[in-house]
């Protein structure tokens, strides 16, 4: 007679399966993307938001407010033409078109972990996938990472991260 497997209570608890994967331009964010195509794709019941925290820049960035209007178009064309490249790789890796949805959002961040944080709470999210960036392990201890941050301070969801 073997051992019964001792659960938590909360075992039989169903987790949804919506996965935030928070991008910028980098290549990182491309290989976080690709991993969630590749190990989900075509697979039932996940849905999954790319998101895109734009910074608000600082009031004294920009001389003027049209300059700094015209700066934030024009980089909010770019993203979400990155955003949609990125929601055309998850469906041709498999995911229904109505699972991938994206989002950009302008708002001041303190810390970009904390602006990823604070998304997620906003909706319900299981998961976040982040790609990890490159910093050696002197600039992460001078700057910190997002990656680790959010590791770090996320509570009540998986998290992955993507090298």
């Amino acid at each position: 007679m073997g051992k019964k497997a001792n659960h938590d209570k909360n075992d039989d608890k169903v987790f949804n399966k919506n996965i935030l994967i928070a991008v910028d331009e980098s290549h990182n964010a491309r290989r976080a993307v690709s991993y969630v195509g590749q190990l989900l794709g075509g697979l039932k019941g996940f849905k999954v938001t790319i998101l895109h925290v734009v910074p608000e820049p600082e009031e004294d960035y920009f001389p003027t407010e049209v300059e700094k209007e015209r700066w934030l178009a024009q980089y909010v064309k770019r993203i979400d033409a990155l955003l949609e490249d990125d929601r055309r790789f998850l469906i041709d890796k498999g995911f229904a078109p109505d699972d991938v949805s994206t989002r950009s959002t302008i708002r001041y961040c303190p810390s970009m972990a904390e602006c990823i944080l604070a998304e997620r709470d906003s909706a319900d999210y299981s998961t976040i996938v982040v790609g990890r960036q490159g910093l050696s392990r002197s600039e992460q201890f001078l700057f910190g990472s997002i990656s680790s941050k959010i590791v770090n301070h996320a509570r009540k969801c998986t998290i992955w991260v993507v090298e």
